[in-house]
């Protein structure tokens, strides 16, 4: 819902903070919204549980532009940190995939880890393929070996209709 301001404020007295951040003390609502008018600004109460409560004079849509901007600012850092780990790239094989698209699969995928990345590895089955998931897991396993250096595995291969899949992500 975020803060109440101008006319929502109900209370009638109120503290007043100027746009200046000088404390001009406890008046009315009224006057208090009329000095926010007069000055071109917004009356937003800022601590609604205090008695009475307080009410600053500032430009409430620059002062939600600044905060939606500082929070954009963080979650970049965050990301450029690694506070949080990259997103989900994906590869696909199939259910005969041969030795030679394994090892470029492995090779993608280890491009991928140590871009910071998890990779959710997917393997498609057709038709009665599906009666050999011993096989699929086989082809996982070697991959998973090839990757075991950079690689955990977060979430272990399991099966999900007609594919299987398995999470790798970067040590």
């Amino acid at each position: 819902m975020g803060p109440r301001r101008n006319n929502r404020i109900r209370i009638p007295e109120v503290r007043v903070i100027g746009a200046d951040g000088k404390q001009l003390g406890v008046m009315r609502t009224g006057d208090a919204l009329r000095l926010a008018q007069k000055s071109g600004l917004d009356l937003v109460e800022v601590a609604p549980q205090a008695r009475p409560p307080v009410c600053r004079i500032i430009d409430f849509g620059k002062q939600q532009y600044e905060e939606k901007k500082r929070q954009r600012e963080s979650r970049r850092e965050q990301r450029e940190n690694g506070h949080q780990t990259g997103e989900t790239k994906g590869i696909r094989m199939r259910f005969g995939t041969e030795a030679h698209d394994l090892e470029l699969r492995a090779r993608k995928a280890r491009t991928f880890l140590e871009e910071g990345h998890r990779v959710q590895v997917t393997l498609l089955f057709r038709g009665r393929e599906r009666s050999r998931p011993e096989i699929a897991e086989a082809q996982l396993e070697k991959l998973t070996s090839e990757l075991m250096d950079i690689s955990i595995v977060e979430r272990p291969a399991e099966m999900d209709g007609r594919r299987m899949t398995m999470t790798l992500a970067p040590r």
